[in-house]
């Protein structure tokens, strides 16, 4: 695998990096959460200054588990369905699922601006199961590309916190009102760390994060569905997916018994899964 520049990538864009950064770090791990060869591969094949980011952590690693267990549970029933990863970055979900054995069948629309897709496309296989698309998740003519006819499932992984609320609210709103039956599902940040990237939140000394200014408790995403005032129209169901527990205080944040502290509860980051009428 030839070796690129990772600096092509700016902005919200370079968040991609981080995450992977943090991934590809846990899989190289013995003891990691994850296993995922093609994150180590892409991690040691991109050229850049991962420290920028800080110290590695497990918080990333077990989001991607999340929603594997999450897709997976959907192609269980839905073998032929599509998977539409919004600003799906360097994420090698693919792999990992197709690796489990159940995306033998679907169709994978992979959906990013073109300077993430043109790394992508340089260091990731090709495979007649994905659609490339390269393009924003805002622009909504991916939804013309994509064949729902065996059910879909739309994934925003590490993504609406960098968008403003009312274009998240609209764009769930869209996805419901075009792939009735559909699925979404989307991970949000607490309230007190979007103010925390508003005012400049500095991984390291020479990065500071991209501001995120959409946040939601796991209550609020909920809400969503139903008629109280932060429903969303065209949404059945929403529940709160909890993360797989990983090792020491990730371990320990992941007990049922510490979600119902109310503190806890609504200062954590959250999963949600919409499912559309």
């Amino acid at each position: 695998m030839s070796v690129i520049d990772g600096n092509t990538l700016d902005g919200v864009s370079a968040t991609s990096l981080w995450t992977l950064s943090y991934r590809g770090s846990e899989a190289k791990r013995s003891d990691g959460v994850i296993r995922d060869p093609w994150a180590v591969a892409l991690l040691d094949a991109i050229d850049f200054d991962y420290g920028k980011f800080g110290k590695p952590n497990q918080s990333h690693a077990l989001r991607a588990r999340a929603f594997d267990i999450e897709t997976r549970d959907y192609l269980s029933t839905h073998p032929k369905g599509a998977v539409v990863a919004l600003a799906e970055g360097l994420q090698t979900s693919f792999w990992r699922l197709d690796q489990a054995g159940v995306a033998d069948e679907l169709t994978w629309y992979s959906v990013d601006l073109p300077p993430v897709m043109a790394i992508r496309e340089r260091l990731l296989p090709t495979d007649d199961r994905i659609v490339p698309l390269a393009q924003s998740a805002l622009d909504r003519s991916w939804m013309d590309r994509v064949d729902a006819t065996d059910g879909v499932l739309i994934t925003a992984e590490g993504l609406l916190m960098y968008l403003e609320p009312d274009d998240v609210r609209g764009l769930i709103a869209d996805c419901a009102a075009r792939f009735p039956g559909g699925r979404m599902m989307f991970d949000s940040i607490p309230p007190w760390v979007s103010r925390r990237t508003i005012k400049g939140w500095q991984l390291s000394d020479r990065y500071i994060a991209p501001p995120m200014p959409f946040a939601m408790t796991a209550d609020d995403g909920l809400a969503m569905a139903g008629t109280g005032p932060g429903a969303v129209p065209g949404v059945r169901s929403a529940r709160d997916v909890p993360l797989p527990p990983g090792r020491g205080l990730f371990k320990l944040a992941a007990q049922p018994w510490l979600d119902r502290i109310d503190r806890f509860h609504r200062a954590r980051p959250s999963i949600t899964v919409l499912e559309f009428a």
